[in-house]
């Protein structure tokens, strides 16, 4: 684990002033980093699949929002996830028969926001504390801690994990076999030494196929995608450049944007 990097932090909470205190705080922090707040459960493990954080503080009632922190555990035990975030509840309830179950679907420690010293940063101080101490430690539901020094088949199996969650965005179907290049494709230009370069081919090669084939097939995943999405959806999580001509992106900028996006979040 790079401790030199800032702490990916998802905020699960539907009070606005706590939301606003966390935000303020974390703007004050080189340490911690806000990729995403909401106050839905179900839009939680979609932020979780998505970002993939390192941590997320987490409260139980929801009670403004949608869902609640229990359905969100319960949820985060079923997904398959390769690292598991460390999980920090906050809440104002003092039930032993709550805390036992939360327990149970493997929180890793939890405030009460009632408690006097109860402050946006000490929750941060003991996420950081939980981030260097916790090397190694076996979580509930067979998951490891991202602070557990990764193999290189982990590490791979985290990145693709994150690749399929961003196509999962924008719609890239799996019965396509483009997601399949698609993905090769972008986990390759993430390790590529050139920012922009022809690993296109290196895939070609990997599967036994002409160049044209594999970049064929890519862009119908590409097309289908584009034509099937709701506008609003492609724009908010695909920024870069789409062809004047198509109105699609090309294989090759569709792969680098991808690549640099996910190699900045890994």
């Amino acid at each position: 684990m790079d401790y030199d990097k800032p702490m990916t932090v998802i905020i699960v909470e539907d009070e606005i002033e706590e939301c606003i205190k966390f935000k303020e705080c974390a703007g004050n922090r080189s340490d911690v980093k806000l990729v995403g707040m909401t106050d839905s459960s179900e839009e939680a493990i979609k932020l979780v699949q998505s970002h993939l954080p390192e941590a997320v503080i987490l409260d139980l009632q929801l009670s403004r929002g949608a869902g609640s922190g229990i359905q969100f555990l319960e949820r985060l035990s079923e997904i398959n996830l390769t690292l598991r975030p460390v999980v920090m509840v906050t809440t104002t309830s003092r039930s032993k028969i709550v805390y036992d179950r939360i327990e149970e679907l493997g929180v890793d420690f939890y405030f009460c926001k009632k408690q006097r010293d109860y402050s946006q940063e000490l929750v941060f101080d003991h996420l950081l504390s939980l981030r260097k101490h916790s090397h190694g430690v076996q979580r509930a539901n067979g998951a490891v801690s991202r602070d557990l020094i990764e193999s290189p088949e982990e590490r791979k199996n985290r990145i693709y994990n994150r690749i399929d969650a961003e196509l999962n965005l924008i719609g890239v179907r799996g019965r396509y076999k483009g997601k399949v290049y698609l993905r090769e494709a972008i986990y390759l230009q993430i390790h590529a030494e050139k920012e922009y370069g022809s690993v296109i081919e290196k895939v070609a090669q990997n599967h036994r196929h002409a160049y044209n084939a594999i970049s064929t097939t890519m862009q119908i995943a590409i097309d289908n995608a584009w034509m099937n999405a709701s506008p609003e959806e492609l724009s908010k999580h695909y920024t870069a450049h789409v062809s004047a001509k198509t109105g699609f992106p090309t294989p090759s900028d569709f792969i680098h944007f991808y690549a640099v996006k996910i190699r900045n979040s890994i």
